[in-house]
């Protein structure tokens, strides 16, 4: 449904057109404790999919070359950008200087009991925490969070409540994603991880710098982040 305080041209176009998931689908009103989740990749999928930038649509970004798989419903967070004030947070915590974002949206890991045959949807999601990760030298933060309302995961309020091996394979499955077999280098690490308020100012900082990435858009941001 269209927002409310849209000018004519922009309701026109929100009727006539599939908004891009990242610029032209709201954060959330009740964000950063509730937002909203675009979903890339679902558990199922032997193809990594990821948002094309310019577009809005999903491609394929490569086949899933070795066995492991994303263990939860994955993607990203719209209006928001992994850029200076996002990696000044990663640099606090990892005490370590010179940091910068991977200039992406936040990305998002969900968890829910429940099965999601296919990615390019949206959801609600609550985050209870988040990764302090860095890809390449690169700030890359991955919250996580749980589907709103679900009977499983739903009454975590915190990454404390969730059980050690479900982080622990999250953390795996980062961390080896992009390994070949054999090889010793890494290009990932997870420097550490983090609870509900560290995941709240991350969201915060990373919609701070899509303010600033992209100005022209002020007319879409929700009120409540825009201060």
């Amino acid at each position: 449904m269209p927002r409310s305080g849209m000018d004519p041209i922009q309701r026109l176009m929100s009727l006539m057109f599939k908004a891009h998931p990242w610029h032209g689908v709201s954060i959330g009103e009740k964000a950063p404790d509730v937002v909203t989740t675009y979903i890339e990749i679902v558990p199922t999928d032997t193809v990594k999919y990821e948002v094309d930038k310019d577009s809005g649509f999903l491609k394929v970004d490569r086949p899933q070359r070795y066995s492991n798989f994303c263990p939860v419903y994955y993607g990203l967070i719209p209006q928001t950008f992994c850029g200076e004030k996002t990696a000044g947070l990663f640099s606090k915590r990892a005490k370590r200087k010179g940091m910068v974002g991977d200039g992406d949206p936040l990305d998002i890991c969900v968890l829910t009991e429940k099965t999601i045959a296919h990615s390019d949807i949206l959801l609600t999601a609550i985050p209870i925490g988040g990764f302090s990760m860095a890809d390449g030298g690169e700030a890359d933060d991955k919250i996580i969070a749980v589907m709103k309302d679900d009977a499983a995961y739903g009454d975590f309020k915190d990454i404390s409540d969730c059980p050690i091996s479900v982080i622990d394979r999250l953390q795996h499955y980062f961390l080896t994603y992009k390994m070949a077999p054999g090889s010793i280098q890494k290009k990932v690490e997870i420097t550490s991880v983090y609870g509900r308020e560290e995941a709240l100012k991350v969201i915060r900082a990373s919609h701070a710098d899509y303010r600033a990435k992209f100005p022209e858009l002020e007319s879409l941001w929700p009120k409540h982040m825009s201060a």
